[in-house]
């Protein structure tokens, strides 16, 4: 981490790309084109809450850009405490970064757990359920497939179990490698077939297909790849 953004930075990225695509100056009764946001692959936004809670303020002000709240999802990692209030303060939508339904191996592929343990990430996941409303009540659970790791018939059942109860959607993410990374990307008929026993034990499932993989600019790749290649101390603030 190098610094937070600020809430103009936050908002400044959905000003950039609106502009891009002809949504600003916004014209009398025109569509958007540019219609969701996701806070996700820059660092936790729980980490940042009070930026991210004024910039969500800046793109749902009716004075304002004039976002509806339940086009805004927040991704995080498990900060637990502070979900609920994604729901009571924010009013906009919530994704978890899950990636495994077994507590031991979450802590080992994200060391958030050891904080956050899943019983913990799960109860305040209920509690956002009970605070949202109709259109944010449904939670998507990211889970990256990793080859020999999280993504066996028995890790489908587990995840199916784990979150049946809740609203909810699951996102599967194949793993997008870097040079020298621990874990290889599931095989494609592996994740369709974890899909399928997903969706068969009730649970709505899709699988998002990479974008920019080749390149090295696929989720998860533009930071090591920056990592890899500078040389230069970068200061904090």
């Amino acid at each position: 981490l190098y610094r937070n953004l600020t809430p103009a930075e936050i908002a400044g990225q959905y000003m950039v790309a609106a502009w891009i695509a002809g949504d600003y100056p916004q014209k009398e009764n025109q569509v958007r084109k540019v219609s969701n946001i996701v806070f996700m692959g820059q660092g936790e936004p729980l980490y940042n809450f009070r930026n991210v809670s004024a910039a969500i303020e800046l793109l749902t002000d009716p004075k304002g850009i004039g976002l509806a709240p339940w086009r805004i999802t927040i991704s995080t990692s498990g900060v637990a405490p502070l979900i609920p209030r994604i729901a009571s303060e924010l009013r906009v939508g919530l994704a978890v970064s899950l990636h495994s339904a077994d507590n031991d191996l979450r802590s080992e592929i994200m060391p958030i757990n050891k904080t956050y343990p899943l019983p913990m990430l799960m109860q305040s996941c209920a509690e956002f359920v009970k605070l949202a409303s109709p259109k944010n009540r449904r939670i998507t659970f990211e889970y990256v497939m990793l080859d020999g790791v999280n993504d066996s018939d028995l890790d489908a059942k587990r995840l199916a179990r784990l979150i049946k109860g809740l609203p909810a959607h699951v996102n599967l993410i194949p793993f997008n490698p870097w040079p020298g990374s621990a874990y290889k990307s599931s095989s494609p008929e592996r994740v369709e077939e974890f899909c399928r026993t997903v969706e068969s034990l009730g649970i709505y499932a899709s699988v998002r297909q990479p974008r920019g993989d080749d390149i090295l600019a696929a989720c998860g790749q533009l930071k090591s790849d920056y990592d890899n290649n500078s040389a230069e101390p970068h200061a904090t603030a």
